[in-house]
């Protein structure tokens, strides 16, 4: 839910024939954009790692050439979800989610005071980053990319990796180095401007579909709920009716593709609101930018779907959404 910075309904003199406008513009953007990600090293999305670990995070993820700290938060994340204190059904524990056996071998003492703890990020973040490195070192003459050979021993093990000469033929691995690398970007600053996709006009045309409806926590849209929606499940349904497939929460939505700066918005980008900006993870409130300054948003009980600005002192970032992004998230974090 919203905090109510400005007025109600002061947006709504934007007027549909201008936001219609601004959707056909997407598809010619989209056709016109240079795209992709640069290469080289990546500094992490601000706010994209809770501000605890992100020291951490950004030191211990230039271990050695096989890692980023882009790409060790995707793993913090698909293990953990950045919880120190999560713990799997197989005994997996922390937030980088050893097992037991794992953790006596490669657990190191990260902050120096004297113990390994699993359940502390301070030893168990760098202890990830170490593991890493040293699967990397296990596999370094085998063919292909060092990064996914690495992750991919992670997954399956180094033997594996060196009778395949590569990422091994399961199904399980190749989605996992899939995922992973595919989340980087999620946490990684763009290093250049960022394409848009193609079903952002698609997203926000059914978003206009809803202008009015009033809000309802915790909906979906669905006809028991009366078609309404909070905040996240107008995005999510928004980008559900384009084939994409996005995360019930608004904190996980902003790691469903990379984040352009304000200056590089475009419409169908996700906007974020929090109180917390410096974690991602504290986002409480998402809408669907349309241009101009504004977004459409389900912004709080008792008012109805409708224009707002976002340019307020809540406004946390951006996320481009894109299918392999939305794709890569886990269902449970």
């Amino acid at each position: 839910m919203r905090k109510l910075w400005v007025a109600a309904g002061a947006a709504v003199a934007l007027g549909l024939g201008f936001v219609m406008l601004l959707v056909v513009g997407v598809y010619v953007v989209a056709g016109n954009l240079a795209g992709g990600m640069g290469g080289g090293a990546k500094k992490l999305a601000a706010g994209s790692v809770p501000a605890a670990y992100q020291p951490l995070v950004q030191k211990w993820g230039n271990l050695c050439p096989a890692i980023n700290p882009a790409l060790l938060a995707a793993q913090l994340y698909q293990e953990s979800g950045f919880n120190p204190k999560a713990q799997s059904a197989a005994a997996a524990q922390g937030i980088a989610q050893f097992i037991p056996g794992t953790w006596a071998t490669h657990g190191i003492d990260g902050d120096g005071d004297g113990d390994r703890d699993v359940w502390d990020p301070n030893d168990a973040i760098p202890s990830a980053a170490s593991y890493d490195c040293t699967l990397a070192s296990y596999v370094k003459d085998v063919p292909g990319n060092p990064t996914e050979n690495m992750l991919a021993s992670y997954n399956a093990g180094a033997y594996a990796v060196i009778k395949y000469q590569g990422v091994p033929p399961y199904k399980e691995t190749q989605n996992y180095v899939r995922v992973i690398t595919t989340l980087e970007k999620s946490f990684a600053a763009p290093e250049t401007r960022v394409d848009p996709s193609e079903q952002a006009a698609g997203a926000i045309a059914y978003a206009q579909k809803k202008l009015g409806t009033p809000y309802l926590w915790g909906g979906n849209g669905t006809a028991r709920q009366g078609g309404r929606f909070d905040c996240s499940g107008l995005t999510k349904a928004a980008y559900e009716s384009v084939g994409i497939e996005l995360p019930r929460v608004a904190n996980d939505q902003y790691n469903a593709g990379p984040h352009p700066s304000r200056d590089e918005l475009l419409p169908g980008d996700l906007v974020f609101f929090s109180d917390d900006l410096t974690n991602s993870r504290a986002i409480r409130h998402v809408g669907i930018y349309v241009g101009g300054g504004y977004m459409i948003d389900a912004p709080r009980p008792g008012a109805v779907i409708r224009f707002d600005p976002i340019d307020t002192p809540d406004y946390f970032g951006a996320t481009r959404v894109t299918e392999d992004g939305a794709k890569a998230l886990p269902t449970t974090v």
